[in-house]
């Protein structure tokens, strides 16, 4: 496609509309601001333009690919100028979302009308950047500086409805280009361009009270902050603030936070279309079984019904089945009331669901798949069961997150439609579904698996078989690495707090105390009669298990818990249990650093991510990184363990892996590819 062609003028009467053609969401690449450049030139002799566009959206954002290299002329910053200087005055014909360029150049428009429920917002803070043609000059002068740091700090979507009411938008209508043919014929007085406007008066101490909350908030990522600063900047004069804020920009896009989160962008594309499933044609489910009605089982369901489907849950009798149907109303009910369901939405999720005692009524299922105990023999049972009721060809799916599911599906006819589908607790929120091949599964039931996860809003990562696939391998590692600190010298809350500064939401012993000791517990019992004899084995965990401290639950675990708080408080007891140990081992505990730490649990992660890579259980690097950052609360701005490792460099990454593996012999297998 020629670089004219992505933007076209068509003259009506003395109505110049411009049409930008640039699919799929219309990004402001260089034919783009060539075109609008080109057409600002073109719209002269008319008494107005219309900016519009085709496809589904209105302009949702720059072009990322062009973010490696240098910057190339028309600059988007002097296109959005040239729109707003333009002696024709722009009217924005806006429909689906209007996001960052899109938003800068709307801005620059004289006026804007918007199809009811479009999104505008200023998402560069996602990426690691501050907006770079106006965006936190402009918003401020047109929203107020509060909105505005709600918005560019946050990359929060405002919708036309919200905007209207601040004044930002001029009018929403359903028929929007009836609407503008109405406007643009008896035109209001032209305003005065927003960059020339003032900034609203707000509160002496917005911006450091919102700097505080944002350090809270951002654990550790800067581009908030970077936005807040900009934003700040508007109490200069534009041409003056506007330039600094394009300088920023452009240093920002070479920052290994920019580069991790972009990273992270493409990746989660990527992993949703790996090469097992390049010619395979997915089956469209709309009808599934979910076989336990657990804290699990419920919110499998929950999602289910939230992303359209129908879905029947099976227990083991109607108390079970009532409970069951109970807990999936709650959780509908707790969505309605924090505003994530509508009491329609609600409705129809209720209309579409049901609890019930029988595996006979999954026959009409087209896909089921369990959430029961993690016991080979009770999901056998399960999948026996279903076996009788179901079509031959009905996917089956098993949900453990470490038994092999070859032996799960053992004596089940036609093996091709068994699959794993790996949710995480609680399955209704958290983003990750690992999607498990066996070597039989047919890449048609695959691909339906990646597209069931896109109906329930997931990202999906392929795995292939491996004692607790992606995720849960990489958490036995970094759990065990963790449990080796301790032993050496470490204590909980020095790990813990380590791993916090690095970014993640909380560190090791803080999140098993919140998942429950016993969950990890029960798996190492079941792979010690395997475990290698050379492998170090630090008993610390099992020892707080044996003494029934399994975590919040029961009020104590690596930490100590007040009656109604979740807040670990650090136990002397714990504490003078792992110096005895050590003590009994015969180890000098030291001291270690909290970068000694932290280096060494991340070089544990990116190690089995590469050995992961390595063995075919995961396709790519992308694949790890998605499912810790989706999965384990990696944080999104480091892109992910591998991200991280090839940022601070391969052979450190591996030396420090060296080092751990040289003071625990037998334990550790060092990759030597590099991913």
């Amino acid at each position: 496609m020629s670089r004219r062609s992505l933007v076209n003028v068509e003259l009506k009467g003395d109505v110049a509309w411009v049409t930008v053609d640039n699919p799929p969401v219309n990004a402001t690449s260089i034919g783009v601001r060539q075109g609008l450049v080109d057409a600002v030139a073109a719209v002269r002799g008319a008494r107005v333009a219309v900016l519009r566009c085709a496809g589904r959206t209105f302009v949702a954002g720059g072009d990322m690919s062009e973010f490696d290299a240098a910057p190339v002329e028309p600059h988007l910053p002097d296109v959005v100028q040239m729109i707003e200087g333009s002696e024709v005055p722009f009217v924005a014909c806006m429909h689906g979302n209007v996001l960052g360029g899109g938003f800068e150049i709307a801005m620059a428009c004289a006026w804007r009308i918007a199809a009811p429920g479009t999104g505008f917002g200023l998402p560069e803070v996602n990426v690691g950047l501050i907006p770079g043609a106006g965006g936190t000059q402009r918003l401020p002068r047109l929203v107020g500086m509060e909105v505005a740091i709600d918005v560019a700090c946050s990359g929060k979507v405002m919708k036309a409805e919200t905007l209207q009411r601040l004044g930002a938008v001029d009018l929403v209508a359903d028929n929007l280009e009836s609407a503008v043919e109405s406007f643009v014929a008896d035109l209001p007085k032209r305003p005065l361009p927003v960059s020339q406007r003032p900034v609203g008066d707000f509160a002496p101490d917005l911006i450091e009270t919102s700097r505080e909350l944002l350090i809270k908030r951002a654990k550790g990522q800067q581009s908030p902050l970077e936005n807040l600063t900009a934003l700040s900047w508007a109490k200069m004069p534009f041409a003056e603030a506007q330039p600094m804020e394009r300088a920023r920009h452009l240093a920002l896009r070479q920052s290994a936070e920019s580069r991790a989160l972009r990273h992270a962008f493409f990746a989660e594309r990527g992993v949703s279309k790996p090469a097992l499933i390049k010619d395979a044609e997915a089956r469209d489910i709309n009808r599934i079984a979910v076989v336990g009605g657990g804290l699990m089982g419920a919110g499998i369901a929950t999602a289910a019904l939230n992303g359209g489907l129908s879905v029947t849950l099976i227990e083991r009798n109607s108390e079970a089945a009532t409970s069951a149907y109970d807990r999936v109303d709650g959780l509908l009910k707790g969505a309605v009331k924090r505003g994530k369901l509508t009491e329609a939405h609600y409705l129809d999720c209720l209309s579409k669901f049901r609890a019930v005692e029988s595996y006979a009524d999954a026959a009409d299922a087209q896909l089921a798949v369990e959430a029961v105990f993690e016991d080979i023999s009770v999901k056998q049972q399960v999948f026996a069961e279903l076996a009788q009721y179901m079509d031959a060809n009905a996917i089956l799916a098993t949900n453990t997150s470490y038994l092999d599911p070859v032996e799960i599906f053992a004596g089940i006819d036609n093996q091709a439609r068994c699959i794993g589908l790996h949710f995480f607790s609680p399955a209704h929120v958290m983003k990750l579904l690992e999607i498990v091949h066996t070597p039989q599964t047919a890449p048609e039931v695959v691909a339906t698996g990646f597209a069931l996860g896109k109906k329930l809003r997931k990202v999906s990562v392929l795995s292939g078989i491996c004692d607790g696939f992606i995720g849960n391998r990489m958490l036995a590692a970094y759990r065990r690495e963790a449990d080796y600190l301790l032993a050496d010298g470490a204590l909980p809350f020095q790990i813990d707090q380590a791993m916090r500064d690095f970014g993640m939401p909380m560190g090791p012993y803080e999140l098993q105390d919140l998942t429950g000791l016993q969950i990890a517990w029960a798996n190492r019992k079941r792979n010690a009669a395997t475990r290698d004899p050379n492998e170090r084995y630090v008993t610390i965990a099992d020892q707080l298990c044996e003494m029934e401290r399994f975590g919040q639950r029961t009020g104590k675990g690596w930490y100590r818990y007040e009656k109604g708080n979740r807040k670990p408080i650090r136990d002397p007891e714990v504490e003078a249990l792992i110096e005895s140990y050590s003590s009994a081992q015969g180890i000098v505990r030291r001291r270690f650093s909290t970068e000694d730490i932290s280096s060494r649990l991340l070089a544990v992660l990116a190690n089995e991510g590469a050995l992961i890579i390595e063995e075919g259980v995961a396709e790519n690097a992308e694949a790890v990184d998605m499912v810790q950052i989706h999965g384990y609360g990696f944080p999104r701005w480091r892109g992910g363990p591998m991200n991280y490792r090839n940022e601070i460099g391969v052979p450190a990454s591996r030396a420090k892996m060296d080092i751990v593996a040289s003071e625990s012999p037998g334990s550790w297998r060092v990759a030597r590819e590099n991913f």
